[in-house]
């Protein structure tokens, strides 16, 4: 392996060796350096923070759950605020996260770290911000996330005992880069890049072949009904994104408000100074994965004679090559740099391996406006309005579903869509000798697939196929597609599911669209169930231990349900999540019989029983409250459990968490109802809302988040100021 191809390869940083000798070298070196420099140096000066909360207009309501209402004069005033009610119940997550979208991670938690801050700097996330934060986002855009890196920089400076001076001070880049490298690990950049660091290259080179979509979208729930289809002519929607419980993308629950028209309530993550899931007055929308085939890989034709130079349409092109300063701590306390080579060809950046020298080309590629258009969605005040926001077009991928006062309802399978050359299989690797394969524009926003107020009465997103989210004669026209766009088309249970119940039950009921969003089962025509079965048609035979005998037994009487009493869920969802995340990761699915026999061995081992009732052993935990729990893996009440083998229960870390149903009555009153997984105050034990919604969101009860002013006016139970 030559030298540049170590320095490229993502798994060097994972088997550092340093030799005793280099090692003393490097040691005294670092010894004067710190000697003549000081070993904390840093430039976060407080003092030069603290006055900033004269400057900004802004007060923070706590609602009975501790839930933060920001009620600003302008924008920036409410920015300000949203960051300092953020960090009060965050600091923790936003600081830790700081280092990772700077590409710096490395310098504060060691050699593990580096993989990602190569990414970063390979990717040049930062070079595009340095040329181009100042004139590609409005001046109003950056003065709101600087507002937003202010009441970071405010809490910091009011609270030295919980910060890390090195760290500080958070400026808008970094706001705005956290956008940057979040989207792309949703759409699953990071799957393309540990495939090429494979030892063996993982796909041919395509020569103008079919298209087979293998990277498949995971989570999320969102469906929204019109007055039509409501027995009391309410439009209603479902907000309920699928995150982990906790971290730095779990939900965190947050209202923020203007004198400038800002006034929008929902979810988000730490660290984010826009609303990413949520309502208004007149509006709401909701978000769901895809992942459609957004990245393209290309085999470069490399020069034998000179590393750095590519053939493309028949001429020699030279690489770009820059240095990319990986800092790493080592061993806790030693500071060490490593200086690696990034390359980029006309196609994107480059990455050079054993196997061959590839080039990498995505969508969204230099682009850093994604929090524009959240802001504009943030702002719209109906329907036209937050159409156009969306055809801003700044994200990547993303599906949207859509309702509002006036009974609009829409779905749109969001994403920047490369307009590639037909003729070629684009879910291999293509040659990177053809200019005509550089693509540069993307399907518009209009020409997405998209349903706009169907004769159905509803849309339904499960992170499946955009052709299939409404009735048949509703739904997109897959025809009108080329295959080179790289729609996904696979089906989950809980898109099976909410579309049969969608159908089964015509207009429905407040309470019967309650039920669908808490539905528990897997549906008969669903791949989960076809796995089921292909487990109890298994032929055993007198030579297999009679447990496995018995699991079989039981499972035939399975109805496919994972309520609480159900003695059969524990066995059946080990069973389903095994296919179900293998489909996930694009591995092949396991032999029913392997699976079958695991999930007894677990279960008699954890549990001592294979027909546990399915509350004893699915739980939610959170403190000291172990909670039973309903719902499973792919299911609309969704579940994603893990560590039965370690105690016994399968403890909730992902699915469900802040969700909300909203609705307008024939008269325009809006209805909000929702719930938080466990509690507002996200990593303080101490404080009363640190598990206090969590026996409800267990027992699906939900609550008014106190949107409205008057409402929530009883039960204010702290008014104040950022540092008061």
């Amino acid at each position: 392996m030559s030298t540049e191809t170590k320095a490229l390869n993502l798994a060097r940083f994972c088997d550092l060796k340093i030799s005793r000798r280099g090692l003393f070298v490097h040691l005294a070196l670092l010894t004067m350096s710190l000697l003549s420099l000081g070993a904390c140096s840093t430039t976060f000066e407080p003092e030069k923070y603290r006055p900033l909360g004269s400057n900004y207009q802004v007060v923070i309501e706590r609602d009975h759950l501790g839930v933060p209402h920001v009620l600003g004069e302008r924008d920036v005033d409410a920015a300000f605020g949203f960051a300092w009610v953020q960090a009060e119940d965050n600091w923790a997550l936003i600081q830790d996260t700081i280092p990772f979208y700077r590409g710096t991670n490395a310098k504060y938690k060691g050699r593990d770290a580096a993989t990602t801050d190569f990414l970063v700097k390979w990717l040049g996330i930062w070079n595009t911000l340095d040329a181009e934060y100042e004139t590609q986002l409005a001046a109003d855009t950056r003065a709101f996330v600087e507002a937003f890196a202010d009441g970071i920089n405010y809490y910091a400076a009011l609270h030295p005992e919980e910060i890390n001076p090195r760290i500080l001070p958070v400026t808008g880049k970094d706001i705005v880069a956290a956008y940057m490298l979040r989207h792309l690990m949703f759409y699953g950049f990071d799957s393309v890049l540990k495939e090429l660091t494979r030892p063996e290259r993982q796909r041919p080179i395509s020569q103008a072949t079919g298209v087979a979509m293998n990277q498949l979208p995971v989570g999320s729930n969102a469906f929204a009904v019109a007055p039509g289809f409501s027995e009391d002519g309410a439009t209603r929607i479902a907000i309920n994104s699928h995150q982990p419980t906790t971290g730095p993308v779990a939900w965190y629950e947050a209202h923020i408000q203007s004198h400038e028209g800002l006034n929008v309530m929902g979810g988000l993550f730490p660290g984010n100074p826009t609303i990413s899931v949520g309502f208004t007055k007149e509006l709401a929308w909701a978000v769901t994965v895809n992942k459609p085939d957004l990245v393209d890989v290309y085999v470069l034709d490399m020069d034998p004679d000179d590393p750095l130079r590519y053939r493309l349409d028949g001429e020699w092109r030279r690489l770009q090559a820059r240095d990319l300063n990986i800092e790493v701590t080592l061993f806790g306390f030693l500071p060490w740099t490593f200086t690696e080579q990034g390359l980029t060809s006309e196609h994107g950046p480059v990455l050079r391996t054993d196997h061959g020298t590839y080039a990498v080309r995505y969508a969204g590629m230099g682009e850093l406006r994604q929090v524009e258009q959240w802001m504009a969605m943030n702002k719209a005040r109906n329907f036209e309005e937050w159409r156009n926001a969306m055809r801003m077009h700044r994200f990547a991928s993303f599906n949207f579903v859509y309702a509002d006062r006036a009974g609009n309802v829409m779905f749109v399978h969001n994403s920047l869509t490369p307009k590639r050359m037909p003729g070629y299989d684009w879910s291999q690797y293509l040659p990177g000798d053809d200019s005509r394969l550089i693509w540069d524009e993307y399907l518009g926003f209009d020409e997405l697939p998209q349903v706009i107020n169907p004769d159905s009465g509803y849309v339904h997103s499960a992170n499946q196929s955009p052709f299939r989210v409404t009735t048949a004669a509703d739904n997109p026209r897959r025809d009108q597609y080329r295959k080179e766009d790289g729609f996904p088309t696979r089906m989950t249970n809980r898109a099976d599911r909410g579309l049969e119940l969608f159908e089964q039950l015509g207009p429905i009921s407040e309470a019967e669209f309650f039920a669908i969003k808490h539905d528990k089962k897997y549906a008969s025509n669903s791949r989960a169930a076809a796995y089921v079965q292909s487990a109890l048609a298994l032929e055993l035979d007198d030579s297999v231990a009679q447990r496995y005998h018995d699991a079989q037994a039981l499972l035939s009487q399975w109805d496919l349900s994972t309520d609480l009493e159900n003695r059969v869920a524990a066995l059946g969802t080990c069973l389903v999540s095994a296919e179900w995340l293998a489909e996930k990761r694009g591995n092949p699915v396991p032999e029913a019989w392997q699976e079958l026999q695991r999930c007894t061995d677990v279960l008699l081992e954890a549990v001592g029983r294979i027909d546990p009732p399915w509350g004893e052993v699915n739980r939610h935990v959170r403190g000291e409250l172990n909670l039973p729990v309903g719902g499973g893996p792919d299911t609309l009440r969704a579940i994603y459990g893990r560590g039965i083998e370690d105690d016994g229960f399968h403890t909730n870390v992902a699915g469900d968490g802040l969700y909300y149903l909203v609705s307008w009555d024939t008269q325009g009153k809006q209805t909000v109802r929702g719930v938080h997984q466990f509690g507002s105050a996200t990593l303080d034990e101490n404080s009363p809302h640190f598990a206090d919604q969590a026996s409800d969101y267990a027992a699906e009860i939900l609550h008014d988040p106190l949107f409205d002013p008057q409402r929530r006016k009883p039960l204010i139970r702290r008014r104040y100021r950022p540092g008061e």
